[in-house]
Protein backbone atom coordinates (compact mmCIF):
# COMPACT_ATOMS: atom_id res chain seq x y z
CA UNK A 1 0.00 0.00 0.00
CA UNK A 2 2.58 2.32 1.04
CA UNK A 3 4.41 1.85 -2.39
CA UNK A 4 0.94 2.38 -4.27
CA UNK A 5 0.72 6.00 -1.84
CA UNK A 6 4.20 6.86 -3.03
CA UNK A 7 3.80 6.07 -6.75
CA UNK A 8 0.29 8.03 -7.19
CA UNK A 9 2.33 11.08 -5.42
CA UNK A 10 5.17 10.60 -7.89
CA UNK A 11 2.73 10.47 -10.72
CA UNK A 12 0.44 13.60 -9.51
CA UNK A 13 3.57 15.47 -8.48
CA UNK A 14 4.82 15.64 -11.98
CA UNK A 15 1.78 16.39 -13.44
CA UNK A 16 1.99 19.40 -12.01
CA UNK A 17 5.55 20.20 -12.13
CA UNK A 18 4.67 19.57 -16.38
CA UNK A 19 1.53 21.02 -16.64
CA UNK A 20 2.93 24.02 -18.82
CA UNK A 21 4.76 22.05 -21.24
CA UNK A 22 3.60 21.59 -24.74
CA UNK A 23 1.72 18.07 -25.98
CA UNK A 24 2.91 17.53 -29.89
CA UNK A 25 0.77 15.52 -31.63
CA UNK A 26 2.78 12.72 -33.38
CA UNK A 27 -0.02 11.68 -35.74
CA UNK A 28 -1.01 14.94 -37.68
CA UNK A 29 -4.31 13.67 -38.28
CA UNK A 30 -4.48 13.59 -42.41
CA UNK A 31 -1.35 11.41 -43.35
CA UNK A 32 1.43 8.64 -42.32
CA UNK A 33 4.33 11.15 -41.57
CA UNK A 34 6.51 10.12 -38.79
CA UNK A 35 5.23 6.66 -39.51
CA UNK A 36 5.99 3.52 -41.12
CA UNK A 37 5.41 0.03 -40.81
CA UNK A 38 7.68 -2.42 -38.22
CA UNK A 39 10.70 -3.71 -40.59
CA UNK A 40 9.61 -2.01 -43.27
CA UNK A 41 9.48 0.97 -45.60
CA UNK A 42 5.74 0.49 -46.69
CA UNK A 43 2.46 0.79 -45.31
CA UNK A 44 -0.13 -1.69 -45.81
CA UNK A 45 -2.92 -1.08 -47.58
CA UNK A 46 -4.59 -2.25 -44.31
CA UNK A 47 -3.96 1.37 -42.40
CA UNK A 48 -5.64 4.32 -43.56
CA UNK A 49 -6.69 8.09 -42.57
CA UNK A 50 -10.16 9.42 -42.40
CA UNK A 51 -12.05 12.10 -40.28
CA UNK A 52 -8.61 12.53 -38.10
CA UNK A 53 -8.54 9.04 -37.25
CA UNK A 54 -5.49 6.26 -38.51
CA UNK A 55 -7.88 3.80 -38.83
CA UNK A 56 -6.83 -0.59 -38.92
CA UNK A 57 -9.25 -2.90 -40.93
CA UNK A 58 -7.79 -6.52 -40.82
CA UNK A 59 -7.67 -7.44 -44.71
CA UNK A 60 -6.32 -11.20 -43.67
CA UNK A 61 -2.65 -9.86 -43.74
CA UNK A 62 -0.54 -10.18 -40.55
CA UNK A 63 2.34 -8.45 -38.66
CA UNK A 64 1.97 -4.86 -39.48
CA UNK A 65 2.35 -3.03 -36.43
CA UNK A 66 2.50 0.47 -37.20
CA UNK A 67 5.68 2.50 -35.39
CA UNK A 68 7.29 6.47 -35.04
CA UNK A 69 9.95 6.99 -36.84
CA UNK A 70 11.50 8.19 -33.77
CA UNK A 71 11.95 7.31 -30.04
CA UNK A 72 10.72 8.93 -26.92
CA UNK A 73 12.90 8.24 -23.29
CA UNK A 74 10.71 10.11 -20.62
CA UNK A 75 7.10 11.05 -21.80
CA UNK A 76 3.73 11.38 -20.92
CA UNK A 77 1.62 9.30 -24.34
CA UNK A 78 -1.62 10.61 -25.01
CA UNK A 79 -3.80 8.56 -26.93
CA UNK A 80 -7.86 7.52 -27.62
CA UNK A 81 -8.71 3.94 -29.19
CA UNK A 82 -12.14 2.83 -30.56
CA UNK A 83 -11.95 -1.18 -31.17
CA UNK A 84 -14.87 -3.29 -33.13
CA UNK A 85 -16.99 -6.00 -31.18
CA UNK A 86 -14.83 -8.82 -30.23
CA UNK A 87 -11.44 -6.93 -30.98
CA UNK A 88 -7.82 -7.12 -29.86
CA UNK A 89 -5.36 -4.36 -30.32
CA UNK A 90 -2.26 -2.72 -28.43
CA UNK A 91 -0.32 0.07 -27.81
CA UNK A 92 3.32 0.04 -27.43
CA UNK A 93 6.41 2.01 -26.21
CA UNK A 94 10.14 1.34 -26.07
CA UNK A 95 10.14 -0.75 -29.77
CA UNK A 96 13.21 -1.31 -31.36
CA UNK A 97 13.41 -2.92 -35.00
CA UNK A 98 15.69 -6.23 -35.10
CA UNK A 99 15.77 -8.37 -38.32
CA UNK A 100 15.60 -10.93 -35.91
CA UNK A 101 12.16 -9.69 -34.51
CA UNK A 102 8.85 -9.79 -36.17
CA UNK A 103 6.45 -7.91 -34.32
CA UNK A 104 6.69 -4.71 -32.32
CA UNK A 105 5.51 -6.63 -28.98
CA UNK A 106 8.45 -8.92 -28.90
CA UNK A 107 10.61 -5.69 -27.92
CA UNK A 108 8.11 -3.39 -27.16
CA UNK A 109 5.76 -3.99 -23.72
CA UNK A 110 2.15 -3.42 -24.43
CA UNK A 111 -0.97 -1.60 -22.92
CA UNK A 112 -3.61 -3.89 -23.99
CA UNK A 113 -6.56 -2.45 -26.08
CA UNK A 114 -9.63 -5.16 -25.85
CA UNK A 115 -13.44 -4.89 -26.32
CA UNK A 116 -13.49 -6.88 -22.38
CA UNK A 117 -17.35 -7.52 -22.84
CA UNK A 118 -16.41 -9.90 -26.08
CA UNK A 119 -13.03 -10.95 -26.48
CA UNK A 120 -13.15 -13.76 -23.85
CA UNK A 121 -9.95 -13.94 -22.15
CA UNK A 122 -9.66 -15.70 -18.47
CA UNK A 123 -6.64 -13.61 -17.54
CA UNK A 124 -7.18 -9.81 -15.89
CA UNK A 125 -3.30 -9.61 -17.19
CA UNK A 126 -4.62 -9.67 -20.84
CA UNK A 127 -8.12 -7.20 -20.27
CA UNK A 128 -7.68 -3.84 -21.23
CA UNK A 129 -5.98 -1.88 -20.16
CA UNK A 130 -3.59 -3.85 -18.49
CA UNK A 131 0.12 -3.91 -19.24
CA UNK A 132 -0.45 -7.31 -21.29
CA UNK A 133 0.56 -10.75 -19.41
CA UNK A 134 2.17 -8.37 -16.72
CA UNK A 135 0.35 -6.25 -14.86
CA UNK A 136 -3.41 -5.71 -14.30
CA UNK A 137 -5.03 -2.81 -12.84
CA UNK A 138 -5.63 -2.31 -9.20
CA UNK A 139 -9.03 -2.06 -9.29
CA UNK A 140 -11.52 -4.52 -10.97
CA UNK A 141 -14.13 -1.42 -11.85
CA UNK A 142 -12.26 0.75 -14.46
CA UNK A 143 -14.55 2.32 -16.35
CA UNK A 144 -13.75 0.71 -20.21
CA UNK A 145 -16.24 2.21 -22.47
CA UNK A 146 -17.87 -0.56 -25.48
CA UNK A 147 -16.72 -1.29 -28.58
CA UNK A 148 -17.62 1.62 -30.66
CA UNK A 149 -17.27 4.05 -28.53
CA UNK A 150 -13.55 6.14 -27.64
CA UNK A 151 -11.54 5.12 -24.83
CA UNK A 152 -8.53 7.83 -23.60
CA UNK A 153 -5.63 5.96 -22.26
CA UNK A 154 -2.50 8.09 -21.19
CA UNK A 155 0.53 6.25 -20.46
CA UNK A 156 3.65 7.98 -18.20
CA UNK A 157 7.19 6.33 -18.62
CA UNK A 158 9.78 7.70 -16.14
CA UNK A 159 13.13 6.23 -16.45
CA UNK A 160 14.33 8.71 -14.21
CA UNK A 161 12.11 7.32 -11.04
CA UNK A 162 11.92 4.15 -12.27
CA UNK A 163 7.89 4.54 -12.73
CA UNK A 164 5.39 3.42 -15.41
CA UNK A 165 1.58 4.69 -15.00
CA UNK A 166 -1.28 4.09 -16.89
CA UNK A 167 -4.85 5.86 -16.64
CA UNK A 168 -7.61 4.94 -18.52
CA UNK A 169 -10.29 7.18 -19.07
CA UNK A 170 -9.33 9.40 -16.18
CA UNK A 171 -8.77 6.56 -13.58
CA UNK A 172 -5.74 5.37 -12.33
CA UNK A 173 -5.36 2.55 -13.66
CA UNK A 174 -1.67 0.94 -11.88
CA UNK A 175 1.96 1.60 -11.70
CA UNK A 176 4.84 -0.26 -12.34
CA UNK A 177 8.85 -0.79 -12.29
CA UNK A 178 10.04 -0.15 -15.71
CA UNK A 179 13.29 -1.86 -14.86
CA UNK A 180 15.51 -3.49 -11.91
CA UNK A 181 15.00 -7.03 -10.04
CA UNK A 182 10.94 -6.67 -9.97
CA UNK A 183 10.56 -5.52 -13.39
CA UNK A 184 12.89 -8.98 -14.21
CA UNK A 185 10.54 -10.71 -11.98
CA UNK A 186 7.64 -9.60 -13.83
CA UNK A 187 8.61 -10.56 -17.29
CA UNK A 188 10.64 -13.99 -15.72
CA UNK A 189 6.75 -15.27 -15.28
CA UNK A 190 5.34 -14.05 -18.37
CA UNK A 191 4.99 -15.15 -21.80
CA UNK A 192 7.90 -12.91 -22.59
CA UNK A 193 10.94 -15.21 -20.99
CA UNK A 194 10.99 -16.94 -24.60
CA UNK A 195 13.89 -17.74 -26.39
CA UNK A 196 12.50 -16.72 -29.98
CA UNK A 197 12.84 -13.00 -28.53
CA UNK A 198 16.46 -12.97 -27.80
CA UNK A 199 18.75 -10.72 -30.25
CA UNK A 200 21.61 -13.11 -31.24
CA UNK A 201 20.08 -15.96 -29.85
CA UNK A 202 22.83 -18.16 -31.32
CA UNK A 203 25.63 -16.28 -30.27
CA UNK A 204 27.30 -15.97 -26.72
CA UNK A 205 26.34 -12.42 -27.02
CA UNK A 206 22.52 -13.65 -26.56
CA UNK A 207 20.15 -11.19 -25.13
CA UNK A 208 16.43 -10.89 -24.39
CA UNK A 209 14.84 -7.79 -26.02
CA UNK A 210 11.58 -7.12 -24.50
CA UNK A 211 11.39 -4.02 -22.36
CA UNK A 212 15.13 -3.51 -22.07
CA UNK A 213 15.47 -0.11 -23.53
CA UNK A 214 14.89 2.74 -22.12
CA UNK A 215 14.71 4.70 -25.60
CA UNK A 216 12.06 3.31 -28.19
CA UNK A 217 9.32 3.99 -30.41
CA UNK A 218 5.82 4.37 -29.87
CA UNK A 219 3.70 1.20 -31.69
CA UNK A 220 0.52 0.48 -33.25
CA UNK A 221 -0.81 -3.12 -33.15
CA UNK A 222 -2.21 -5.44 -36.11
CA UNK A 223 -3.97 -8.12 -34.36
CA UNK A 224 -6.19 -9.08 -36.65
CA UNK A 225 -9.11 -6.78 -35.20
CA UNK A 226 -10.65 -3.16 -37.12
CA UNK A 227 -9.61 -0.46 -34.38
CA UNK A 228 -8.81 3.67 -34.76
CA UNK A 229 -6.84 5.94 -33.48
CA UNK A 230 -7.01 9.78 -33.03
CA UNK A 231 -5.79 12.43 -30.89
CA UNK A 232 -2.32 11.06 -30.69
CA UNK A 233 0.45 13.68 -28.22
CA UNK A 234 2.77 13.24 -26.67
CA UNK A 235 5.14 15.39 -23.89
CA UNK A 236 8.78 14.91 -22.96
CA UNK A 237 9.01 14.86 -18.77
CA UNK A 238 12.57 16.08 -18.64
Amino acid sequence: MNKLIVSIFIFISSQLSCQDSDWKYIFDGKSFNGWHQYNSDVIGSQWSIENGELIFRDNKDSKQDLITEKEFENFELSIEWNISKGGNSGIFYGVKEFPELDEAFKSGPEIQVLDNENFFTASNLHKSPSLYDLVEPIQSNIKINPYGEWNHLLIKIDHKNNLGTVVMNGQFAYSYPLSGSEWDKLVSKSKFNNKNYYINKESDNKFLAFGKFKSGKIGLQDHGSDVKFRNIKIRNLY
